[in-house]
């Protein structure tokens, strides 16, 4: 078994859900459990073709698990930046959140997606993701085995979420065509001050395996810094391979505003 929590098929609650994340956090206020939001969402009438079972499963399966967690900041963070950021960089945003909620989701993005991207492929299938399934099971990282039933399904999951989020082409088909893909300036800025506001230091930061998801490798992201540095949101200080960095904005919900205004 790895050292990380196991695998799980909550990626088949829901995908990457952009409309119905933006839609639920127009209704979502701060302090709100996922049991008020499911009740609040249900009398909106933003969901008129979801099931009351079906919209109870999106809030507390994907919502909850992605944007109410450490207090619920990724939400009230998503709610303050979704009107003005566009839509591309907020799917960004919900990249990260989503991939720390299913771990399988991030992993194989880092060890399948980027690989072939990088590579020259054109395309991912649905055999190449479960080959990656079948690979997890084989290594101990599901807590049982799965059938091959679940992962058929699960192989779609994940390039269905790519999908989604804009890695890959939508539609259903068993092999879809990797799309260029590259992380914005609102996703750097947010993530770094994600990563330093949780504690960790500016090296350890570079290095972070959050990156991985935008295929970034270290000297990439310290690349990266440099550019947030000439837009005034950080300033970065580099010698050889050590690299300070000075925060100039005090706390996320500030560094929020700034992001918002452009």
């Amino acid at each position: 078994m790895s050292d990380h929590a196991p695998y799980t098929t909550q990626l088949q609650a829901g995908l990457g859900l952009v409309n119905e994340t933006k839609a639920l956090l127009d209704l979502w206020a701060p302090g709100m459990s996922a049991a008020q939001l499911h009740r609040i969402a249900l009398d909106s009438g933003r969901f008129p073709n979801v099931t009351a079972r079906r919209l109870r499963n999106i809030v507390a399966e994907c919502f909850a698990p992605r944007y109410l967690v450490a207090g619920a900041a990724p939400a009230t963070h998503l709610k303050q930046l979704s009107g003005s950021l566009a839509v591309g960089e907020v799917m960004q945003l919900m990249l990260i959140f989503t991939s720390r909620a299913n771990l399988i989701l991030g992993d194989f993005i880092r060890q399948v997606y980027w690989p072939r991207y990088v590579g020259g492929y054109g395309e991912i299938t649905n055999e190449d993701a479960r080959a990656f399934v079948q690979r997890a099971i084989d290594d101990g990282k599901t807590s049982k085995r799965w059938s091959a039933t679940t992962v058929r399904r699960v192989s779609a999951y994940l390039t269905g979420c790519c999908a989604d989020y804009g890695m890959l082409e939508r539609g259903s088909r068993s092999g879809r065509r990797i799309l260029p893909f590259r992380i914005s300036t609102a996703a750097v800025a947010y993530l770094a001050y994600d990563l330093h506001f949780s504690g960790i230091g500016d090296n350890a930061l570079l290095a972070h395996e959050d990156w991985q998801l935008f295929g970034l490798a270290r000297e990439d992201v310290t690349e990266e810094m440099k550019r947030l540095s000439l837009r005034g949101l950080v300033i970065v200080q580099a010698a050889g391979d050590i690299v300070r960095i000075g925060w100039k904005q005090p706390s996320m919900e500030t560094l929020c505003d700034v992001l918002s205004q452009g």
